[in-house]
This record gives structure tokens, sequence and C-alpha cells, in this order.
């Protein structure tokens, strides 16, 4: 079963947990109705849309609303001390939290209890705690944009915001900049860069590069890089390896967003309608792929 954990800029609402799905374009959790938009939700109705396809399980998600004030993060934090523990889940994505490296390390060793282990992706605040605390290396995956990559690589910084001047996030440094996040041992096992090239990388190098299609409209659409990681999530929770679901969910996203042939007023739930379909076609296109392979 695939978890997410993250809030939502809402301070009505309290913390919820439970299955959630799609319904009429809202995610519905515990009978409530909350809007799909850019952050957690925008992650959850993209694992949602491409589970359906997958036969996964019903998604589980732990959620709470925080403005930024961070008393919503730290009851979630709270919470999953001293719940998880007695839990089974195969794969976790935590997105948005308040950083807290006291907290994202407790939660590191009620993790560690968990029998057995589940994968662990990382986004967003999450991923900022993770890097800050030193334990970047204890995650499977880390999801992060070109200006976020520019913050693993510097081991100084404290927080993207104060990621030093000279390390800069243009798109073309981004290989040289996964190389100095893993030199630091400021990344996960493998990484997921987004932009408008995405990279799939590990310590080794990178792995892989996706460019194709590129949709310019998409680039000032709230919530695209969530719905990649909602996406590699519900693939790694069918059973596919971290990086062969890396590669995938960037394929994905990037042709359900043609499909929903954007504006730059489209908003992220038109992508998300798409992903399904998107899903089918690329593991149509890769199993075609791998017997054409077979068979020579």
């Amino acid at each position: 079963m695939l978890v997410v954990v993250g809030t939502v800029p809402d301070e009505g609402i309290p913390l919820l947990e439970g299955q959630v799905h799609l319904e009429n374009d809202m995610l519905v959790l515990q009978g409530r109705r909350i809007p799909v938009n850019r952050g957690t939700p925008a992650l959850l109705a993209a694992a949602v849309a491409a589970g359906q396809i997958l036969g996964n399980a019903p998604t589980y998600t732990y959620l709470v609303g925080d403005i930024g004030t961070g008393k919503g993060s730290r009851r979630l934090y709270e919470h999953l001390v001293r719940h998880l523990p007695k839990k089974a889940f195969e794969v976790m994505t935590f997105h948005y939290l308040q950083p807290d490296v006291d907290w994202h390390n407790r939660v590191l060793f009620a993790l560690e209890e968990m029998k057995p282990r589940p994968v662990l992706i990382a986004d967003a605040g999450f991923m900022y705690a993770a890097k800050m605390s030193g334990q970047a290396g204890a995650y499977d995956l880390f999801t992060p944009d070109a200006g976020e990559i520019a913050f693993l690589a510097d081991e100084e910084a404290p927080h993207p915001f104060y990621t030093r001047g000279f390390i800069l996030h243009e798109e073309n440094r981004v290989p040289e900049l996964i190389t100095r996040a893993y030199e630091h041992n400021n990344a996960a096992r493998c990484l997921l860069v987004k932009g408008k090239r995405d990279y799939v990388a590990s310590r080794e190098g990178i792995l892989a590069t996706i460019d194709k299609p590129l949709v310019e409209a998409l680039e000032p659409v709230g919530g695209t890089g969530d719905t990649v990681t909602g996406i590699v999530s519900a693939l790694v929770a069918s059973g596919i390896s971290v990086e062969d679901a890396a590669l995938l969910a960037a394929k994905v996203n990037r042709l359900a967003g043609l499909y929903a042939n954007p504006t730059p007023a489209t908003q992220v739930i038109e992508l998300i309608k798409h992903i399904p379909r998107a899903t089918a076609e690329i593991l149509e296109e890769t199993l075609k792929k791998h017997l054409s392979r077979n068979a020579r």
C-alpha cells in the first residue's frame, strides 16, 4: 500500500487519516471534500489516478491543515512518531511538512521500527528536513526541481532560500549539481530531477534523461512537479523498481500534459484527468520495447 503524508493550506482541516479517492475533481477523505490544486492534494490525486490503471490498493494518507505556522505539521509529526511503528506500509511518500530536523529524525526512527521498512520517497519540505538533518541517504528517492537540486548540492545551505549564489540552478548545470549533491551525501539513493529536461540519477551518474514531449504551456501551471511525485509513488507501489518508476513517471507526466492541451489558465486537475490514459500508453509502449528486445 502507498501512503502519502503532507499538508493542505487550510487551517480548518484537522488531522485526517485513511483511504482517499477522487470524486468530481475533488479528493474525498473521511467524508471531507478537498480541492485539488498544487501541493499535496495534487500529488495525492495523481497517485490515485495512476493507481487506478496499475491496479493498486487504495491510496492511504495522513493529512493536516497548515497555513505556514507549523502548528499542523507538528501535530502530524507527533502522530506519525506515535503510530508508525505499529503500521505495515510498502511505500511512503512525504511531501510538504514544515521542515523540522528534530521531528524529522523522530519520524525516521519510527520508520526504522516498521517491519518491513517501507520504500521512502520525499519531496518539498520533508526532503529539505532530510537534507538538513544529514539523513538524505536513508531515502530511496528524492524528487527535486532544478532549484531544489541546487539546495541539495550546497552542503552549507540550511534551506533553499539560503542556497549560495555561486551554486546556480540553471538547467544546463543540473548534471553538475547532481554530482555535487552525491559528493556531499545530500541525495537519496535515486533522484528524479524535474524540469524542462528531467533527469533520473544515482551515485553512479545520470541514468536517463527525458525531454519529450516538451509542452511549453505547462511551465506556468502550478502543481505539475507534484503530479510527477504522485505518479512515481504509484508506480513504485505497483512493484516497479525505483529507477524504472522514475523514468516512467517523467514520461507519463509529460504525455498527460500534452493530452491536457494546456493554456496558462489551465489548472493541474486537467492534467490529472489524463494520467490514467498516459500511464496505460507508456506501460504498453515499454512492454512492447521489452518484448522486441527479447525477440532479437
